[in-house]
């Protein structure tokens, strides 16, 4: 489903940050990925080059068959099929919880209306807050925001999700809520690429893990790998700094 091939990434300002540095991964289909690692690491800007809200300067980034980085790719039609949940909820402040989900569907997707309302009740039902549809957003928790945004991802029918550390803006007893969001996709199938520190999910969920440091993917395997026999010395040390 994904296949990143030595993909290379430099920011310059305010001054100059490798931020991916030789980064290949493949992902198949209905695989769950869990991106960990130290802050500054590149997490974040290897899943946002995924979809091309970062584009890497070389490399090769092909999702379903579709060349991401090729200059022709139509970049909308891609994040249709590309879905991504960020650490803010970005949600629309003057629209309900309803009208948030069903914007995208009739705009992107060209969805009927009644189709469109269909899937934001199935929806809205699947992540636990069918009583908040006619509620903006400013009147929900954190985690009701981000079960929304969640929501609003799915709606687009995505081949894949990708979560930006979705629980980190979270209150910690808000966090459980949208965890079990994201570990039902997972039964369901759903190929997801997680950028997370809730190690508890990584093992529970997770197929693979990825380490990351200093721009580079230093160790990737199971769960069990990982956290009973990692093999280098930096994931070693990563470890023994979060248990």
């Amino acid at each position: 489903m994904i296949d990143v091939r030595n993909i290379y990434k430099t920011f310059t300002q305010p001054h100059e940050v490798k931020a991916l540095v030789d980064v290949s991964t493949k992902i198949e289909p209905g695989e769950v990925i869990v991106v960990c690692g130290p802050s500054g690491s590149g997490k974040s800007t290897y899943l946002r080059c995924l979809n091309r809200l970062e584009t890497a300067d070389s490399g090769q980034i092909i999702i379903d068959g579709i060349d991401v980085l090729d200059p022709k790719t139509n970049i909308n039609q891609l994040r249709a099929e590309v879905g991504m949940v960020f650490q803010s909820f970005n949600l629309f402040p003057h629209k309900t919880v309803f009208n948030n989900i069903m914007l995208a569907q009739q705009v992107v997707r060209k969805r009927s209306k009644q189709k469109a309302q269909d899937k934001t009740m199935e929806l809205l039902e699947k992540v636990g807050i069918t009583d908040k549809s006619e509620v903006f957003p400013d009147n929900l928790s954190g985690g009701q925001q981000q079960r929304v945004a969640i929501a609003r991802a799915l709606a687009m029918d995505p081949k894949v999700m990708l979560f930006d550390e979705p629980t980190s803006a979270l209150d910690p007893e808000m966090i459980g809520e949208v965890l079990d969001v994201m570990k039902t996709l997972a039964r369901e199938g759903m190929t997801m690429v997680v950028v997370s520190h809730e190690m508890g999910f990584a093992r529970e969920v997770a197929d693979r893990v990825i380490f990351m440091d200093k721009g580079a993917v230093v160790e990737v395997g199971t769960p069990e790998h990982f956290f009973t026999h990692p093999t280098h010395e930096r994931t070693k040390l990563f470890l023994s700094q979060i248990f």
